[in-house]
């Protein structure tokens, strides 16, 4: 029991340690580009790297995660971006700013990597009962990393420069690893004959395409969900924020304080839930998590979208975050519980190779219509979209009995 805690602990010291330097990466490296090109095209370039990582990655490494240690995988990825980082400022200050964006591109690669590798690891790990309390640990951890990492990064940049910011994230990084290093390798599960030996070659990959339609088929309402959810909280969302910025100064004619606070708030929302979350997720059905939790962030949304006061605006900003964290542990919870573990690497790859697929049609679309229409209308299209496939979603998991039965309360 106290081996299981200590395993937990340092697996969320790792995690927690590694989502702070990334922010600070981030911001550090958009500010870096800025001070040496003065391009705002130029930073715009590298956001546009991690859904080209995406596509570009999650169409095979769904099949090596599943045959190989997670946990040399995640400690791989962890020294291989601790070893690339710091590079970036010399290719940066060098002038070679193609060197910058490959050197960008391969880190976007080695996270699109590291998502799944983590998520086949931790359900390895944790054992079933405590799943959902250490998922929403994960939340709050993840919501104080959206919070401290620019706070980190603002205090590195008073006392250093955005120069150093970029090798306190390397140090994490490697300190990430060190941790995931003293976590215990997890069983091999027995394969059929001769399957283990199969070479890493495209047929191979149709052969796991083809495991994963099968598995879908066979597995609807759990696929169903599945997507539903992807859709509703990652690509519809991602297309919506798009026009943020522009929402906020052409539509609720804020003043960039004023947008600085309305953010905060948001911060303030995401952090608040998170907490909530922790509490109380015990009590909490998994099924009441997805369902009403995706919902009222959809709800969030569609207060923001139809605002025209900061006052209702930040209504709805603090909503949405709140319970994000809510819908967030519950899906977590529910695929660690209903994918197994063997074919989970290749089933969140490919779902997650549509979802990047399906975000930036949908990010065009919603810019196409704001282009057309106008920034507030194409936002609330977007919203009601969101709200109509959280309300199919919930149809999905409270259906029928069969749906609870899948959608455990663990």
């Amino acid at each position: 029991m106290n081996k299981q805690w200590r395993d937990m602990g340092v697996l969320l010291g790792a995690i927690g340690i590694a989502n702070i330097g990334e922010w600070i990466y981030m911001i550090a490296l958009h500010l870096l580009i800025l001070q040496e090109t003065g391009s705002v095209l130029a930073v715009t370039a590298v956001y546009m790297l991690r859904p080209a990582a995406t596509l570009l990655t999650n169409g095979w490494s769904g099949s090596l995660i599943d045959r190989v240690d997670q946990r040399n995988v995640m400690i791989g990825l962890d020294l291989c971006r601790a070893l690339l980082i710091p590079g970036l400022p010399l290719a940066l200050f060098s002038g070679h700013m193609f060197i910058v964006y490959v050197m960008v591109f391969l880190i976007q690669m080695a996270q699109a990597i590291f998502h799944p590798a983590s998520m086949v690891y931790i359900t390895g790990l944790i054992p079933v009962r405590k799943r959902k309390r250490f998922n929403a640990i994960r939340a709050l951890l993840q919501s104080g990393g959206f919070l401290l990492g620019p706070a980190v990064a603002g205090l590195l940049f008073l006392v250093g420069t955005p120069l150093f910011s970029i090798y306190v994230n390397a140090l994490c990084l490697l300190l990430s690893a060190l941790l995931t290093m003293c976590l215990p390798r997890l069983p091999k599960k027995e394969e059929g004959k001769g399957n283990s030996q199969k070479p890493f070659s495209i047929s191979l990959l149709k052969e796991d395409a083809r495991l994963v339609i099968r598995y879908s088929l066979a597995s609807r309402q759990v696929m169903a969900v599945y997507l539903l959810f992807g859709v509703a909280m990652t690509v519809i969302p991602t297309a919506i924020d798009s026009l943020e910025t522009a929402f906020a100064k052409e539509v609720l004619m804020l003043t960039d304080t004023e947008y600085g606070v309305l953010v905060s708030i948001a911060g303030a929302g995401i952090i608040t839930g998170a907490c909530v979350n922790s509490v109380i997720v015990e009590k909490l059905p998994v099924s009441i998590m997805i369902g009403m939790g995706s919902l009222f962030v959809a709800f969030g949304y569609l207060i923001y979208a139809f605002s025209s006061t900061f006052l209702v605006a930040a209504v709805g900003f603090f909503a949405l975050a709140f319970f994000l964290a809510f819908a967030n542990t519950g899906f977590m919870t529910f695929y660690q519980t209903n994918i197994p573990v063997e074919v989970m690497g290749r089933v969140i790859s490919f779902y997650a190779l549509c979802e990047a697929v399906l975000t930036i049609g949908m990010t065009g679309l919603v810019g196409g219509m704001a282009h057309v229409l106008s920034v507030q209308m194409s936002v609330m299209m977007g919203c009601i979209c969101m709200v109509l496939t959280c309300m199919l979603l919930c149809f999905v998991i409270f259906r029928s009995l069969t749906v609870r039965k899948i959608v455990h309360h663990t």
